[in-house]
């Protein structure tokens, strides 16, 4: 019997490419295995081949998603493949939403077999998990030994059409689809015996979980914003021309900061945004559009507002993970207190 045949997908680091200065690189294929592609193999094992690996950079995809998918597609498809494998991406949110893109595509297109695997809070996993197996992994590649073999073992039984088991048993994300099974206990008595294992403080698992809500109450009502200072947050990716922190333009991992004392206006020939997620054309005119700096200006004048602070917080929001976006808030929230800032207009796209 002749081994399945597999094309593999990584990104520009795990390719041994390049970091971030690589991340533009432009789609690319290689024969056999490459970088993860060793491990994968071994525990593929004698089932089945990596017959190539293909390469894309981070930004180059996230900024040519629909380009990149179809020279992508077509050099996974000149391979003949039965499966197709991408990852995992860990916690990589820009990694994580190739994977799931070109996964979706190769199912979609190819009709074969798919497996990625993303960390729980990556974006890409809550995009794609009802479309994919996304196998669960943890936020770092120190996890690759473990996760690894559980995107072989789904993506053979996926290959050979075999029944794949429940996301506790095969260990990839919840996909949100309730299966009918015939149980040797009947409702009433699985809800008894779950109630009792609850009441005496033991383990028990759910048969329906609920969804969970991060909700944040609201501050309380400022009374006379004449009276406080201001600040500037914002999601749409505008910072200086050179990009000195180099934010992501999707999926970012890091935020800025940066001065606007003495400036009336964002210029320009200043600021730019480099954001994946809109149409540029207009705020690369004008960048006050996202970070309104010329009408604050007028407000702080007529007494509008007390004052503004020097300066704004800046990131990119699309693709940007719920955990990124959290520490981020709560990494600059310490610095607008410390100054004084009693209230903040945050702008996105």
């Amino acid at each position: 019997m002749s081994k399945l045949r597999v094309v593999h997908y990584i990104n520009n680091f795990f390719a041994g490419i390049g970091g971030e200065e690589k991340a533009d690189i432009k789609p690319e294929k290689r024969v056999g295995v490459v970088g993860p592609g060793i491990a994968l193999q071994k525990s593929l094992g004698e089932e089945a081949e990596i017959v190539a690996t293909v390469i894309c950079g981070d930004s180059y995809f996230g900024e040519n998603i629909e380009e990149a998918s179809n020279v992508l597609l077509e050099m996974i498809k000149e391979e003949r493949p039965d499966l197709f494998i991408a990852g995992p991406a860990f916690n990589a949110g820009r990694y994580g939403v190739a994977c799931g893109s070109i996964c979706k595509k190769v199912e979609e297109e190819l009709n074969i077999p798919v497996v990625t695997g993303m960390y729980v809070e990556n974006p890409g996993a809550d995009m794609f998990k009802i479309d994919l197996y996304i196998v669960s992994t943890k936020n770092s590649a120190a996890d690759l030994r473990k996760s690894i073999p559980k995107m072989a073992s789904i993506g053979i039984k996926l290959a050979k059409g075999e029944e794949v088991g429940p996301p506790e048993v095969e260990g990839y994300i919840q996909r949100g689809i309730r299966i009918n099974y015939f149980h040797e206990l009947r409702g009433s008595e699985r809800a008894v015996e779950m109630l009792v294992r609850k009441m005496n403080k033991q383990n028990y698992i759910t048969e329906y979980p609920m969804p969970e809500f991060d909700r944040v109450d609201p501050a309380k009502a400022i009374a006379d914003i004449s009276k406080v200072k201001v600040a500037l947050v914002t999601s749409g990716g505008i910072v200086p021309i050179d990009n000195p922190d180099r934010i992501e333009s999707s999926s970012a991992t890091k935020y800025g900061i940066y001065d606007l004392t003495g400036m009336d206006s964002m210029s320009k020939d200043d600021f730019t945004t480099i954001h994946g997620g809109y149409d540029r054309a207009y705020v690369l005119e004008n960048p006050n559009l996202v970070v309104p700096l010329d009408v604050l200006r007028e407000l702080e004048k007529e007494g509008v507002i007390g004052e503004l602070a020097n300066y704004f917080v800046t990131t990119t929001g699309t693709g940007t993970s719920v955990g990124n976006a959290k520490s981020f808030g709560e990494d600059f929230a310490k610095k607008l207190v410390a100054d004084g800032v009693k209230a903040v207009i945050l702008t996105s796209t």
